[in-house]
């Protein structure tokens, strides 16, 4: 079964599939299989607590360098990317809300993101190790229920971005 999603997931590409978010609004789906096979780092096939995975930025353990160099990305990307990481230094909230707030926009650029992907092969599959836990963060931080939750949140989302220009260019 994990191999039939897995093939799946390689067919469908970033970009295919769509669903209806609570608010009605269309959200992109990414596929997260990324065909990396993350039980070399992660130990023996264990269950991974995603929420802890997420926060502890363990993707960059799981990510691969080009040889010595990084990754090219597709100009959307990285715009995407900009765009997310300057939302987030800009931002100043004061209420459970703004946080809300914040991780909406923060969605609507990884959507675009997700949808304007054209990148393919390795240069994809890291791209994926990259935006998984990003994706979970921005789900966590429309979730909050306290300031210092969102805080927490939004500082792991700021390190995530950050982390795009190690590895991508």
């Amino acid at each position: 079964m994990l191999t039939i999603a897995i093939v799946s997931a390689v067919l469908l590409g970033c970009n295919d599939t769509k669903n209806q978010n609570q608010n009605g609004a269309s959200e992109i789906v990414e596929e997260m299989h990324h065909g990396h096979d993350t039980s070399a780092s992660m130990g023996d096939h264990k269950e991974i607590d995603h929420a802890t995975h997420a926060a502890a930025n363990a993707w960059m353990d799981e990510i691969q360098l080009n040889g010595d160099d990084k990754w090219e990305a597709n100009l959307e990307t990285t715009e995407g990317v900009d765009k997310m990481l300057n939302l987030v230094k800009s931002s100043d909230p004061k209420t459970v809300e703004d946080y809300h707030a914040l991780a909406s926009k923060l969605n609507e650029e990884k959507n675009y993101v997700v949808k304007k992907c054209t990148m393919e092969g390795p240069s994809h599959d890291n791209l994926h190790v990259f935006l998984h836990p990003l994706i979970e963060k921005i789900e966590a931080l429309g979730k909050v229920s306290s300031t210092d939750e969102g805080a927490e949140v939004t500082a792991n989302i700021q390190e995530n971005l950050e982390g795009y220009y190690d590895y991508f260019q």
